[in-house]
C-alpha cells in the first residue's frame, strides 16, 4: 500500500487494475474531430497517448500489431460559458474578472483486436475546465486532464 501512494505504480508500470494477461500493447488513435477547433486533435493525443502507455502499464504498437486499439470522436468543444463575475470597489474602474467554463465531449471506444470485443465504449464523456477571460489554453489543459483520468479510470474499471 505504501509503495503505491509512493508513486511506484506510475514510475515502474505495474498498474493495470486487472488487465486481462493477454493485453500488453496498445495503439492510441488520434480521436476524430468533430469540432471547428483543429489543434484540439493533437492536444488532447499528447495528454492521453502517453497516460495510457504509462498508467496502464501498456507498450506501443501499430493499429496492426496492438492487442487493443483506443479510439474516439471528439463530438463538442464549448468555450465561453460564464461561471463567474467580478467588479466593484476593489476593482480598476472599466475592469472586471469573468470566470470562464469550457466543456470537452468525446466518444471513446477500447478495443480487444484478438477478440473483436469491445473491452470499454464511453458515450458523450464529459470534461470542463475553468479558465480566467483570455486564457482559454488554461482551461482547456485542465479539461483535457479531467478527460483523460476519466477514460483511464473506466477503463481500468472494467478489466
Amino acid at each position: 500500500m505504501v509503495l503505491a501512494d509512493s508513486g511506484c505504480v506510475w514510475k515502474y508500470g505495474f498498474a493495470g487494475g486487472g488487465l486481462p494477461s493477454s493485453v500488453k500493447t496498445v495503439a492510441v488513435l488520434p480521436f476524430d474531430n468533430n469540432t471547428p477547433s483543429p489543434d484540439l486533435q493533437l492536444a488532447l493525443y499528447n495528454v492521453l497517448h502517453p497516460a495510457i502507455n504509462r498508467r496502464l502499464g501498456l507498450s506501443d504498437a501499430s493499429e496492426a500489431k496492438a492487442d487493443v486499439i483506443v479510439r474516439g470522436t471528439i463530438q463538442r468543444y464549448d468555450t465561453d460559458v460564464p461561471v463567474g463575475y467580478a467588479g466593484g470597489r476593489n476593482v480598476t474602474p472599466n475592469t472586471s474578472t469573468t470566470q470562464r467554463q469550457l466543456e470537452i465531449a468525446v466518444d471513446i471506444e477500447i478495443d480487444d483486436q484478438q477478440s473483436g470485443k469491445t473491452l470499454w465504449t464511453r458515450k458523450g464523456l464529459v470534461a470542463d475546465g475553468t479558465y480566467q477571460e483570455g486564457n482559454e489554453t488554461g482551461g482547456r489543459t485542465d479539461a483535457i486532464k479531467k478527460l483523460v483520468d476519466e477514460i483511464i479510470e473506466g477503463a481500468q474499471s472494467q478489466w
